[in-house]
């Protein structure tokens, strides 16, 4: 009898080995994803801001106050800093501290200083994709676990006349830093800051894990407004913003993971979420992909609403957005953009239920992004999209760029439908582009027929 049972465990195991392997799919990987993202806690062990001197009365500087309520905070190994109605000129940043909640009640407002010397001493930070140290972020987190900022007040950068006009002058420095990360300049080399004209964010969080931005309004940045680098387990929700000045991204999460952002109300001068991981060499070198991003129930409203790239030289992956709609204009909907300067990839993005009303184009892809650069063609495939719908798009409907040589591959369109564009479809330098049940302008139904 025994002759016969090995033949047949081995046919058995044979089978098992070579069964196919289920494929996750899209919802159970988000489902994982969400899973593993749990907002912090904010204590309720609570000190009242007034408490410390502030006066809520727009003129008297409040950040000798925030700085001696969050030294309290921290010796009791941190608490919850209640901000009551009122208005609260800053005059300088905001450094955070681990296991502390700001709590913004309604009718509160910070409003920044505009003058640049109260931001310095530089702190280390990056710029556009660049690791420097720069004038300090308003509100800065380095290195820290467990911070909330919460509430129904708002968050003023007060930068439309002072740090937002630097942008007509940061051309020079600009040029230097990214010459510093193709030439791999030692970082502490990299000092700006004090004669220079690189503008700080408004708030950034920097090698942080727990991080919880709920419910505030964010207004008047000096350049990017919430800045994620290097960060994982990001919640951020309810956010409002009504940001308008130059380069006022709404969230951009940078060499991070594990990023929650939902239900937003986006009104930005600039993109809703730019997805990036570091530009050129240092990109490359610090090979820290940004990943695992869920972004859902949003309303865009700005430049463009998502974005990924152009900064993404360590990679981007596991992004997926979902059941979001309109608050009003966007040029682009989605916009996934790199150039051969980059190198790295953009894979495994996966966009379903998502409505645009009138827009540029709605939905683009490109590799050869501005028409320069060279030596490190980004790898843009397996990007998945369903159920997108756009009511006009005045240039383009869907538009794919390749680059000579290294297409963008593989991907999946299912039940898009986009009532009118000016140019229905444009592919280039593109593989295995699959459709299915695509509608590019007026649907065509039952065909005309001789009489």
């Amino acid at each position: 009898m025994n002759k016969f049972l090995l033949p047949l465990a081995l046919i058995f195991l044979f089978a098992c080995k070579n069964t196919p392997k289920t494929t996750a799919s899209p919802e159970d990987k988000m489902n994982e994803i969400f899973s593993n993202i749990k907002a912090p806690v904010p204590s309720k062990d609570s000190v009242l801001l007034t408490s410390f001197g502030a006066l809520g009365d727009s003129s008297s500087n409040a950040k000798p106050a925030f700085d001696k309520a969050i030294q309290a905070c921290g010796k009791k190994g941190g608490g919850r800093i209640v901000v009551p109605a009122g208005v609260y000129l800053i005059n300088g940043p905001i450094h955070l501290i681990s296991n502390l909640c700001i709590d913004l009640k309604a009718g509160a407002k910070l409003v920044f200083g505009s003058n640049a010397e109260d931001y310095l001493p530089a702190v280390l930070t990056s710029w556009e994709g660049t690791f420097l140290y720069n004038y300090s972020p308003f509100i800065y987190g380095y290195q820290l676990e467990n911070v909330s900022i919460i509430g129904q007040g708002i968050i003023d950068g007060n930068a439309a006349n002072s740090f937002s006009k630097w942008a007509e002058q940061q051309k020079a420095d600009q040029d230097l830093s990214r010459d510093m990360n193709h030439k791999s300049v030692p970082v502490k080399e990299r000092v700006f800051g004090k004669g220079h004209f690189l503008r700080p964010q408004l708030i950034q969080f920097f090698e942080c894990k727990n991080i919880l931005i709920e419910g505030i309004t964010i207004k008047n940045s000096p350049f990017w407004c919430v800045h994620l680098l290097k960060s994982e387990n990001v919640t951020a929700r309810k956010v409002k913003f009504d940001a308008f000045n130059r380069n006022n991204d709404g969230f951009d999460p940078e060499y991070s993971k594990n990023i929650l952002i939902e239900d937003i109300d986006f009104n930005n001068g600039d993109d809703n979420v730019a997805i990036k991981s570091g530009r050129d060499h240092e990109g490359r070198a610090t090979a820290m992909s940004s990943e695992n991003i869920i972004i859902r129930n949003c309303r865009f409203k700005g430049l463009h609403g998502v974005v990924i790239g152009s900064e993404m030289s360590a990679g981007v992956q596991n992004v997926f957005v979902s059941n979001c709609s309109f608050g009003g204009y966007c040029k682009r909907g989605i916009y996934l953009k790199s150039n051969p300067d980059r190198g790295g990839f953009i894979r495994d993005i996966y966009v379903k239920n998502v409505e645009f009303g009138e827009v540029e184009d709605c939905f683009f892809i490109t590799s050869y992004y501005h028409g320069e650069g060279k030596g490190f063609v980004t790898q843009i495939s397996d990007v998945f999209v369903d159920s997108l719908r756009c009511r006009k798009a005045t240039n383009a409907g869907i538009v794919i760029q390749g680059y000579p040589g290294k297409k963008v591959e593989n991907i999946h369109f299912s039940n898009v439908k986009i009532d009118s564009a000016a140019t229905g479809l444009s592919l280039s330098n593109a593989g295995n582009i699959v459709f299915n049940d695509v509608v590019l302008g007026t649907e065509v139904t039952v065909p005309s027929h001789a009489k």
